[in-house]
């Protein structure tokens, strides 16, 4: 009995004197689960004490417990197992008088820890805690549980996770060592460097860059290990030895593939072109890039050429593969670079592809360079440049997409070298292809076999031996992502609604007065279609009073399914800016117009008020713009009555409030929503309702970058300083349209929100895919006599018609499968064959002086084809003195925006009020740039007139611009 007693002494003597050290060297809660000797309510005291004052606060509570306590016999032997089987070997050692750890060990930790606390600003802002989570574990740094803690402390923002990371990994046995293996592995080498004090910050003191010299070395010794520390630490000090530039080289880092990963990569890895589908956050990149590796040094061992080009659709996607991906795990090996439209780079693109082993780009600037060598215009590139191309969201491979402009010149190739094979000809090399896709889709099928040929199509597009889903490693895909739970929020769309009742009074009006009777109902998308084709047959009749009828309705059932989605004062917002424009434009023209005469109409009583000059207006204007203002004020009035409050609004609210007060510091989440407007709107409301601030939500919109007439547009550095946020926590909710639904590093959310929104079921399958972070929810919310729930549950059976369709596909016989690609592959060829002859035979070419073009409003002629020309193949400008004095030059602030040499400063408008389109600047010229779609177009040859949304669909071709011809035009000195 007294050598039981003499060793717990003992045991409690060591636990007093190392008190200081082992309270910092485990975390309390996982080695409370194997301490079964302690009573339960002891245990929450302990447990109570770590949540309330920290994990060192209730180290020393539970430490202080066993010292001063009597327990059963084996409890000491007990406590050593917990925590070495917690992952706490350091802390095991100091209570085991066996194996203590020596004085230069613990001032080697002591060291170490002592630079890890100077640098830990420099961590918190540059480490992602998601890059490193893996690797840790993997190097024995944490456990498995330490994983899970970090995981959801980081959900609240990455600088918490990465101060909960450090806080775990220098309880560790030898983790400074390890944490620099792990950093240069995931490509944080700069974090390396600064860590061991080579090409560190030079504000750091000597003696703390020469702390960490002799921690690594020291720590290392003590523990009696080899590491790959060694010539990090021999280098420290000097830096004259030869070969320094080797020895500070970091090691290879690590690219490892899961068994799942590993499994759908293999084809591609033996050289077969492929489809991998992968769900949203399950690491389809990381098995490109791993791919890409295994490629380059596959052709570098056989002195083969080899370069990999990986294609986007989203500007904003090349930069975020490059930065988080591509270039961490390959810039030892290989030279990357990442491209898009914005990228002054793209003028050389051909001397980027010879420069680089991988390249990262937008679609449409490979696009671009192939056709520059097809039209021998430029030096360009082709495809047998390449040895592997990457696309990314390749379900966008079909029809007239960029992707499948880019594969058809493939295909044409490949049937070619079949023809030159047959006739012993040297065939062109043609690159590997590896597609990426989360889904796929059906392509709108209603059938199963249309589903399967949908599959097929995309397959024969990319020319892909197999599309490749998980199988033998199920289980654990289905572990690694975590399937949402499921919610619909029906709203009652029953309730009153005078607002909208008064909109449908003003609406029925204007259809009595220009005697038009549509089938459609007020406020749908088939009334908007019935109004636009309305709007276009009237302009090519030359019937102004149904062109503008048809256009001013078309804003009143914009504002009906604005009042349907957000708030009815964003609705009358709409109208009120619209109408406030036509006003200021007839102002405009009256200014030109000096001889106006005075017309008694609300409108006028408005500018007159205003000490303004009264405008002219025809009878059509009178009627329309009398019916707005004299309707105004009653409109307004209703609009700010919280009686009539949108009902799907009163649930999106609830939903929200619902989700962050259960979970206000870890929730996360996204909004997506049909348009612009609403999703600014959406964000308007929230920011103003002090109920979402009490539960912590710091909400943001998320829109593109194209240009939109009430919304100013996003460009790519705001759209990725709000993702930045987001993902570090600043902001929590996303409202954003669907440019946030593929692809884009948005950090794992806890809730998804379509907001009325349903479109196929590829964006169903994306947008569910956002919400990946643990218990999870999808919420729609709509409501009742919408259709859209009954819309989501069609893309549920057609999300499984397409899995069911994909294995159909893969279990096809090889020589089947190879027939049905091949006789689509020659479809499709032959398809864009056709397409392109009929496109010549409708083209006038080079003889624009066959149209003329007309005010859509007023029907007088402005110009003739022959004085319009083109700049950077995309601005049509016309720079005639007869011209100019047809159009008048107003203000539009939402249209100055700057580009590389051109900017907008204006609007031009026709004397009857119509936008004709901007003014621009180009290299020192004011120079009127047209929009097509305000014009209708007259064939002279056939006296046909025609409306056209985008000068591309035009079949004539302009001039380029030659800006010393302007100098024969212009009538300036």
């Amino acid at each position: 009995m007294s050598n039981v007693c003499s060793a717990e002494d003992s045991f409690r003597y060591l636990i007093s004197i190392f008190r200081t050290r082992l309270k910092m060297c485990f975390q309390v809660e996982p080695v409370l689960d194997y301490l079964i000797f302690l009573p339960a309510e002891t245990k929450e005291q302990i447990l109570k004490k770590a949540t309330t004052c920290g994990n060192t606060s209730a180290a020393e509570l539970l430490l202080g417990t066993l010292e001063k306590g009597e327990w059963q016999p084996g409890w000491t032997q007990t406590f050593v197992e917990a925590l070495e089987h917690s992952g706490s070997p350091l802390a095991a050692r100091y209570v085991r008088a066996t194996d203590l750890p020596s004085p230069s060990f613990e001032t080697a930790h002591d060291e170490c820890l002592h630079l890890l606390n100077l640098l830990q600003p420099t961590l918190v802002d540059k480490l992602l805690i998601n890059d490193v989570l893996d690797t840790c574990v993997e190097k024995g740094l944490l456990t498995a549980e330490d994983r899970n803690r970090i995981s959801a402390v980081g959900n609240a923002g990455n600088e918490s996770g990465v101060r909960e990371l450090l806080r775990r990994i220098v309880q560790k046995e030898n983790w400074f060592s390890t944490f620099l293996d792990v950093l240069r592995q995931t490509g944080n080498d700069a974090l390396c460097q600064e860590l061991t004090g080579a090409d560190g910050p030079e504000n750091i003191a000597e003696s703390d860059t020469s702390l960490a010299e002799g921690s690594v070395s020291c720590l290392d010794e003590s523990l009696g290990h080899n590491s790959n520390m060694g010539s990090d630490s021999g280098i420290m000090g000097s830096d004259s030895d030869e070969g320094t530039e080797t020895q500070r080289a970091s090691p290879e880092p690590e690219l490892q593939l899961r068994p799942y990963q590993m499994e759908v990569a293999q084809p591609a890895l033996e050289g077969k072109n492929i489809i991998i589908c992968l769900p949203t956050g399950s690491g389809k990149t990381r098995v490109a890039v791993y791919i890409t590796k295994d490629h380059l040094d596959k052709k570098q061992q056989s002195s083969e050429p080899g370069k990999v080009i990986v294609l986007v659709n989203k500007v904003m996607l090349a930069e975020q593969l490059f930065r988080k991906e591509f270039n961490p795990f390959l810039k030892k090996w290989y030279r990357i670079i990442g491209l898009s439209g914005d990228t002054q780079l793209k003028i050389s693109f051909p001397e980027v592809v010879k420069s680089y082993d991988v390249i990262i780009s937008t679609a449409q600037i490979l696009e671009n360079s192939l056709l520059n060598l097809e039209n021998g215009e430029d030096d360009g590139v082709q495809l047998s440049d390449f040895s592997l191309i990457i696309i990314d969201e390749c379900h966008h491979t079909n029809k007239e997409a960029v992707y499948n402009n880019i594969m058809r010149r493939y295909l044409k190739q490949k049937l070619k070298n079949n023809t030159r094979k047959k006739q012993n000809q040297p065939v062109i090399p043609l690159p590997q292809i590896l597609g990426l896709t989360a889904s796929p889709g059906v392509g709108g099928a209603k059938k199963q076999a249309e589903a399967e040929k949908h599959i097929l199509n995309i397959c024969a597009n990319l020319d892909a031996s197999t599309i490749k889903t998980v199988k033998e490693n199920l289980g654990q895909l289905k572990h690694q992502i975590k399937e949402p739970c499921k919610k619909f929020v029906i709203a009652d769309d029953t309730k009153e609604n005078p607002f909208k009742e008064k909109l449908l009074e003003i609406m029925t009006s204007i259809q009595a007065y220009c005697q038009m009777s549509p089938m459609s109902d007020f406020g749908t998308q088939p009334y908007e279609q019935w109004a636009i084709q309305m709007e276009k047959k009237a302009a090519k009749d030359g019937n102004r009073k149904d062109r503008v009828c048809a256009e001013h309705l078309r804003k009143y059932n914009e504002a009906l399914q604005i009042n349907d989605t957000i708030r009815m004062i964003d609705a009358y917002s709409h109208l009120e800016t619209f109408y406030n424009d036509e006003k200021a434009k007839k102002f405009a023209v009256l200014e030109e117009n000096e001889d106006s005469e005075d017309d008694a109409s609300s409108c006028d009583d408005e500018l007159k008020g205003s000490g303004k000059k009264s405008l002219k207006l025809d009878e059509t204007d009178e009627f329309l713009m009398n019916l707005f203002f004299d309707n105004k004020k009653m409109l307004k009035k209703l609009a700010e009555n919280p009686k009539y409050e949108n009902e799907k609004l009163a649930k999106l609210r609830n939903t929200i409030l619902e989700q962050f007060a259960m979970s206000e510091e870890s929730s996360r989440g996204i909004i997506f929503t049909k348009t612009r407007q609403s999703t600014y709107a959406l964000s308007q409301w929230i920011m103003e309702n002090e109920k979402f601030a009490e539960v912590g939500v710091k909400a943001h919109h998320l829109i593109g970058a194209g240009h939109s007439s009430e919304v100013k547009p996003m460009t790519q550095n705001e759209q990725k300083e709000v993702i930045s946020k987001f993902r570090t926590g600043k902001i929590n909710l996303l409202i954003a349209t669907t440019v946030a639904e593929e692809g884009l590093d948005i950090k794992e959310c806890n809730i998804v929100i379509r907001y009325g929104l349903v479109t196929n079921e590829i964006a169903m399958v994306q947008a569910r895919g956002r919400a990946r972070a643990d218990e999870s929810t999808y919420v729609l919310v709509t409501s009742s006599g919408s259709g859209v729930t009954e819309r989501e549950i069609v893309n549920d059976f057609r999300e499984k018609m397409m899995y069911k369709a994909i294995n159909r596909v893969q279990n096809m016989k090889p020589e089947e499968y190879a027939h049905e690609i091949l006789k689509l592959q020659v479809q499709s060829i032959l398809e864009k064959k056709m397409k392109v002859k009929r496109s010549i035979a409708k083209h006038y070419n080079n003889n624009p002086s066959l149209i003329t073009l007309l005010c859509k409003n007023c029907s007088m002629l402005v110009c003739s084809g022959e004085n319009i020309h083109v700049i950077e193949k995309m601005h049509h400008v016309n720079m005639t003195p007869e011209f100019k004095r047809l159009y008048i030059v107003r203000e539009n602030k939402a249209l100055q925006k700057k580009f590389a040499d051109y900017q907008t400063n204006g609007e031009i408008i026709c004397k009857c009020g119509q936008a004709w389109g901007t003014m621009m600047v180009h290299k020192g010229l004011d120079l009127p740039c047209l929009k097509i779609r305000n014009f209708v177009v007259n064939f002279k040859n056939n006296s046909s007139k025609k409306q056209y949304k985008k000068w591309v669909e035009l079949p004539i071709r302009f001039p380029d611009l030659d800006c010393s011809e302007h100098c024969l035009y212009s009538d300036e000195d």
